[in-house]
């Protein structure tokens, strides 16, 4: 197995890595058409409730209603997010953790997005194996990823390989959600990222990737909230860090991130290692 010496972005214990949800961006069919300084406001004033609220990092994440399956992006849509993030990495200083992911699984775009914006990592939604979407079939290309990500010199970004969410799950079964994970790590991955609604499940699977791969770092993807936070990321037991979503946004998914509600999270954390 590969060393775990990428996994160093982690820093200090369990991570709280609240999701920064965007609207559709330029050069997506649903863009609105104003431009993209009201989604960079938008993004700034949900990473200061974030870094206000004791939160550790956020995945900056386009929500474009529609994607094409493949690993392309309109270069608009890549300027944006670069724009996006910068003024994130800006506005939230040097100990918070900054990742950027242009879904479905515009990997390459994600990765030059986030080292030429100085963010921390990438969230990949197919690294390895592939699996169905509403766009169809989403399939991972690592030599790609790896070779890119050499070309760019982007080793200092990790990556955080779905292996089993509400993005991704292996098509054609026959895998457990730990040999998943040991194949994602072979191909480069930092970290693996996995969820599922139910809580017993979910750890059951965390158990299974670390006695499969020691010291490979495992992320909630979803389903985390105030009432299951000391459970799912408090505990022993427990993820080593969570992206953080719904719960800490006014007015469920897709609203802006209230920073009151990201320091009741928190606090649930801290006080559930203590």
């Amino acid at each position: 197995m590969p060393d775990s010496s990428g996994a160093s972005w982690l820093g200090r214990g369990k991570l709280v890595l609240g999701m920064i949800h965007l609207p559709p961006l330029p050069g997506t069919p649903y863009h609105d058409g104003g431009g993209v300084e009201p989604i960079v406001e938008r993004a700034v004033a949900c990473a200061r409730a974030l870094v206000d609220g004791g939160a550790d990092g956020c995945l900056i994440q386009t929500v474009d209603r529609v994607y094409a399956a493949g690993t392309d992006s309109d270069p608009a849509r890549i300027a944006a997010m670069a724009l996006i993030t910068r003024a994130v990495v800006e506005t939230a200083g040097p100990e918070f953790r900054i990742g950027a992911q242009l879904m479905r699984n515009a990997v390459q775009a994600s990765l030059a997005v986030t080292q030429v914006a100085g963010g921390h990592f990438t969230r990949v939604g197919a690294l390895v194996g592939a699996t169905m979407t509403a766009g169809g079939l989403m399939q991972g290309d690592p030599l790609a990823v790896a070779e890119y990500r050499n070309k760019i010199g982007a080793h200092g970004i990790a990556l955080i390989a779905e292996i089993e969410s509400m993005h991704f799950s292996w098509f054609g079964g026959g895998r457990t959600v730990a040999e998943v994970a040991a194949t994602a790590w072979q191909a480069g991955a930092d970290a693996v990222s996995l969820c599922h609604r139910d809580d017993d499940i979910t750890l059951g699977m965390i158990a299974a990737v670390r006695a499969a791969c020691p010291g490979l770092p495992v992320i909630l993807a979803g389903h985390t909230h105030h009432g299951n936070a000391a459970r799912m990321l408090g505990s022993a037991e427990g993820a080593d860090g969570a992206f953080v979503g719904t719960c800490l946004e006014s007015g469920g998914w897709g609203g802006v991130i209230d920073k009151d509600k990201v320091a009741a999270y928190v606090d649930i954390v801290r006080s559930a290692q203590r």
